[in-house]
């Protein structure tokens, strides 16, 4: 097959964070002209930040070192303390980020309880609280987030209309809007609609770099002029102030013309596994709502013995609930590692109680 551009033989699936930079990318960081971007003339983090914001339809952006500072920056620019933010209830913000919210922002948390993932326009209107006219009894609600592509909904994708509702009911609230677009790109794929039209109505917008990507490190944080000058100030303080991160920021530069016009091919991949698995007996999968690189299966063996398994069979995923698993398929899967996780997933039917694997019965009413 492909070259698979990784130094090891097994299948990763266990996120699209494990990308490692491959030879051409790694050149392309060698190369950097760096700077002090504390100082603010590191020529080529301007250059990303410059690209990034474009790209998505913004003023201005911001480099941070992860996803999960993008998102902390974002919403203590965003809010005070005693105001709240509204997000799905499985939202990266509320479940995969230490309590951020709370202890960087002091803020409180409505949480929607979205399908796959995805609030409708009518939840969002119903969760917000306004300490106005409360007696002081509610907090203040004066942000809203999305998550595009919703992690934990299986990579799902909003569709415009939705997004743009959404952000029209929060203006009209008086609340700011923020898209964690973590997986923002795969979005733009799945949607076939540009990323500036995805994020027209939001005030801010976190991409991740180090995913999909495939960059080793970052996240560019993008929005108005004046947005991102006040997120300096809490990169910042947070400590995220990078000094010759050029070096990282070539990566991502690098990633964004090479990498970003093959990220299509995940997901044809991830569909391929999918069908692939659900095929076996002791697995299902949601097929019909697979949009992007990512889903989970539904096992009858707990998870974490499934999990051991196929971690014997060379293919690494991770277990997120008693019968649940993830798949992410990222830049280093090839043809040959989807046919192998079939494979390997077909030998761990196999092992199955009664020891007989055998396809699931079809029935054609």
């Amino acid at each position: 097959g492909k070259m698979r551009d990784h130094p090891s033989s097994r299948v990763d699936l266990r996120s699209d964070t494990v990308t490692q930079p491959t030879k051409g990318m790694r050149e392309a960081m060698a190369a950097s002209v760096v700077g002090d971007d504390v100082l603010g003339d590191d020529p080529t983090v301007t250059e990303l930040q410059e690209q990034v914001a474009k790209l998505i339809g913004k003023e201005a952006g911001l480099f941070v070192p992860s996803g999960t500072m993008s998102n902390a920056v974002a919403l203590r620019t965003h809010t005070r303390p005693g105001d709240e933010i509204i997000v799905e209830s499985s939202a990266h913000i509320y479940i995969y980020e230490g309590g951020g919210y709370a202890a960087l922002c002091g803020a409180s948390i409505a949480l929607v309880p979205g399908e796959r993932g995805l609030m409708t326009p009518a939840q969002v209107t119903k969760a917000i609280r306004k300490a106005e006219g409360s007696l002081g009894h509610s907090p203040d609600c004066s942000l809203v987030c999305v998550e595009n592509t919703a992690n934990r909904g299986g990579g799902t994708c909003y569709d415009l209309a939705t997004l743009d509702a959404i952000a029209d009911v929060a203006k009209k609230n008086g609340c700011a809007t923020h898209m964690d677009g973590a997986r923002l790109f795969h979005a733009v794929e799945a949607t076939g609609t540009s990323a500036a039209d995805i994020c027209r109505s939001y005030d801010s917008v976190s991409i991740c770099l180090s995913k999909g990507l495939g960059a080793p490190v970052g996240s560019v944080l993008v929005g108005s002029a004046a947005f991102i000058k006040q997120a300096r100030r809490w990169r910042k303080m947070f400590g995220g102030g990078m000094r010759q991160s050029g070096v990282l920021a070539a990566a991502c530069l690098y990633a964004i013309k090479h990498n970003l016009p093959r990220i299509k091919e995940d997901a044809v991949r991830a569909k391929a596994i999918a069908e692939g698995v659900e095929d076996l007996e002791g697995f299902s999968v949601d097929i019909a709502h697979i949009q992007t690189n990512l889903f989970y299966v539904q096992t009858v063996k707990p998870a974490s013995v499934v999990v051991q398994e196929l971690k014997e069979k060379e293919v690494d995923l991770l277990s997120t609930g008693e019968h649940t698993v993830r798949v992410v398929v990222h830049l280093h899967i090839t043809d040959e590692d989807v046919t192998r996780t079939i494979a390997a997933f077909a030998a761990v039917a196999q092992i199955a109680e009664n020891g007989s694997a055998h396809k699931k019965q079809r029935v054609d009413y």
